[in-house]
This record gives C-alpha cells, sequence and structure tokens, in this order.
C-alpha cells in the first residue's frame, strides 16, 4: 500500500485482485453465480459455497452480489464490451458454401411479486422493529440506529432500491435467439420489456452480429402477431419467415380435438392427412383439407373450430411455404428457440420463487451468458476490468 499528499493511496495488489473499487474480489462473484445458475436457492447455494468453496455469505447477501452482477452484464453487453464473439460470416451452412443465419424470439411467463405481497411485507417489518427496540431496552441497552430486525450484526449500507410490485402474478419476458444450421454458433438475449422493447434489443444485436451479411437470412418462431409485426419494422431484411411447424400441429390437434375426441382414432388420421397437405403442397394444400372437412360437418361447435383454424392458415399462409423451405434446406422447427425459453428462465421458476422484474432480468441475463458460451468472455472482460 502506498500513499502520498498529492495522490493519496494506492493498493496494487487490491487492484490486481480485482477488490479495489468493490467488496468482493471476481474469482468471489464469479463462483457466487456459479452456485446459483443451477437452479438452486439462494439458501442452498450459499451452504455449497459454505462446504465446497470456502466462502461464508448469507443468503441474502449473496442474492445482492448475483443480481448485482446480472445488472453489470447487463450494462456491458448493452456497451458492446461482451458480445457474441462471432458473425453472420462464420455461419456456413457447408464448408465453402453459403451462409445462414436463424433468428427466433418467443414470450415466456415468469412468477413475480405482486403489489399486494409487497404491502403485505412491508406492513410487518415496522412491528419487527418495534419488538427489537422493546428487547434491547429491557437489557438495560440503547437501541443501535440503522439496525435491520432480527440481524443485529448487518452492516450498514446504502438504501435498498425499492420496486413498485406487479399487478399480476406472472409477467411475459421476451427472448431472441440467434444460431446457426449446425447449432455451432448460438446467442441469446432477453428482456423483462414489451415487445418494442425486445426489437429494439433483437435490432441491436443482429446488427452486431452483421446480419444483412449473411446470404440466407430465416426466422423461425411460433406466428404470434406481435413477433411479426417486430420483425417486419426491425428486421426487414429477413428473406423468409417461417411458422413453427409444432405449434402449427398444436392448432390443428386442438381442432381434431372437437372434431373426433381426445385419443381417437379418427383425430390422429386427420392430423396426419393435414400434416402431409401441409409438408407437400403449403398453405393451399393446408386450407383444401380443412375446407373439404367442414363441408361434411354440421355442429356448429366442429364448424367454428374449422374456421378459427382456418383463419389461423390464412393470416400466416406465407409462413407456410414448407415445400418451398425444405427444399433450400432451411428448418422449419424453432427448437433452438424453446430451449433459450426454458434455459434461460429455469432459475426464476424454482418452486416458491417470486421476482421483481429487474432482478429477474438481470439473473435471466446471467442464464444467457452461460447458455451463448459466453461466461469465460464475460469473467474476463471483468478481471480485465478490474486490473
Amino acid at each position: 500500500m502506498y500513499w502520498s499528499a498529492d495522490g493519496g493511496t494506492a493498493n496494487g495488489v487490491d487492484g490486481w485482485l480485482g477488490i479495489a473499487d468493490r467488496t468482493v474480489s471476481v474469482a468471489a462473484r464469479e463462483l457466487c453465480c456459479r452456485a446459483t445458475m443451477g437452479g438452486v436457492s439462494f439458501a442452498k447455494a450459499s451452504s455449497n459455497l459454505a462446504r465446497l468453496g470456502q466462502i461464508r455469505v448469507s443468503k441474502e447477501r449473496l442474492r445482492q452480489i448475483v443480481e448485482a452482477e446480472g445488472r453489470c452484464a447487463k450494462e456491458a453487453i448493452r456497451r458492446g464490451a461482451v458480445s457474441a464473439g462471432w458473425e453472420a460470416s462464420d455461419c456456413e451452412v457447408t464448408p465453402g458454401g453459403p451462409t445462414r443465419l436463424i433468428v427466433g424470439c418467443d414470450g415466456v411467463m415468469v412468477p413475480v411479486v405482486t403489489a399486494a405481497e409487497k404491502r403485505k411485507r412491508r406492513s410487518k417489518r415496522p412491528r419487527r422493529r418495534k419488538v427489537r427496540r422493546r428487547r434491547v431496552k429491557a437489557k438495560g441497552r440503547r437501541p443501535r440506529q440503522g439496525l435491520w430486525p432480527c440481524q443485529g450484526d448487518r452492516p450498514k449500507r446504502g438504501r435498498r432500491r425499492r420496486h413498485r410490485g406487479s399487478d399480476t402474478g406472472y409477467k411475459e419476458f421476451k427472448i431472441a435467439a440467434f444460431y446457426d444450421a449446425g447449432r455451432e454458433h448460438q446467442y441469446a438475449v432477453g428482456t423483462a420489456g414489451n415487445c418494442e422493447a425486445l426489437g429494439r434489443l433483437m435490432r441491436r444485436e443482429a446488427g452486431r452480429l452483421r446480419l444483412p451479411e449473411a446470404d440466407q437470412k430465416v426466422a423461425v418462431t411460433d406466428g404470434a402477431e406481435w413477433i411479426q409485426r417486430q420483425f417486419q419494422t426491425r428486421l426487414p431484411m429477413l428473406d423468409a419467415r417461417i411458422l413453427d411447424y409444432f405449434h402449427l400441429m398444436q392448432h390443428v390437434g386442438a381442432a381434431a380435438l372437437v372434431l373426433y375426441g381426445e385419443g381417437s382414432e379418427g383425430a390422429s388420421a386427420w392430423c396426419a392427412a393435414l400434416s402431409q397437405a401441409v409438408c407437400e403442397e403449403g398453405a393451399a394444400g393446408l386450407l383444401v383439407a380443412i375446407h373439404a372437412t367442414r363441408q361434411g360437418v354440421r355442429s356448429r361447435t366442429k364448424r367454428q373450430a374449422l374456421q378459427a383454424l382456418e383463419q389461423y392458415v390464412v393470416k400466416r399462409a406465407e409462413m407456410l411455404d414448407y415445400p418451398a423451405f425444405r427444399e433450400q434446406g432451411f428448418d422449419i422447427g424453432s427448437g433452438p428457440t424453446e430451449a433459450f425459453c426454458k434455459t434461460l428462465t429455469s432459475r426464476l421458476k424454482g418452486s416458491g420463487m417470486r421476482w421483481d422484474k429487474p432482478n429477474a432480468e438481470a439473473i435471466m441475463t446471467l442464464a444467457a451468458l452461460e447458455h451463448s458460451h459466453l461466461w469465460p468472455t464475460y469473467w474476463t472482460y471483468q478481471r480485465k476490468a478490474a486490473a
């Protein structure tokens, strides 16, 4: 440690360890984040850290460290300090062949804390403080100011940011994924914002990946209208927008359930016939098959189910040109995007978990780093910043 009147104090070793400006070293922060990425609770992660890493930290302090790191990661991605590490030119379908970059996005429900739950929690805090002060007074000691209830040894910290509670128990988070045909390059980002927020995020990351320079630019999604609007406004350079085959067959299956009943042979045969029609003739063949079925149906409920399916197909007719898509070698399934929806939010959906939206977004950012194979990249960046 060095000191001078003009320069103040300099801690060279502290800077090298990454603790000059923060109370936890980079290595310890990485262990804390790693311990919570397996889907375990903060209490369990705290116990695991104590036994495996000899790092003793309370579950509350661990939560603060991990959520703060998630916010740092989000800012690093926003500024471009941490990026995918690959571009569209790296996404060759075959060696020396055309490049293809596939885009997908979806929404997923996350449990959040409601405003009523927050009011209930906060209404109990003054009562606990009074009980604490009465206990201290009874022992003849003067109560220390600033103590947290039942945690007299907790150090003072800055004022905690209070987030507003949600109006409902679940909110839809948005996820965008970029990947190549061989799944060797994958990159995902997420947001707690609305569809416009995801559109801006998707546009920014597509620019960094140089999406317009890909020979083939394809989107495979579930066909939600908000997704199509964002593609039209944010990524108009896409060569093809494909409706996920499995989502289409879910709608077909729902109609078959009304027509023939659950688990019946008629329902299975009808679904197989429509699947063959759309794969061989696209939207036109599918509409012909639906129309032929409706001609032989008299029940009002069944006709309404067929009409709903027909309207669904008509709105997405351009996305159902499966014969042309398969001829070009395009995927008609959005499996990677669906996988990211699960992996990026698995930590948020544990039993009994409830989150503030900003904190949930921070955890999702860390999960996105891990499953985009950017975990080493991010922590290397943090070590360089600390040094």
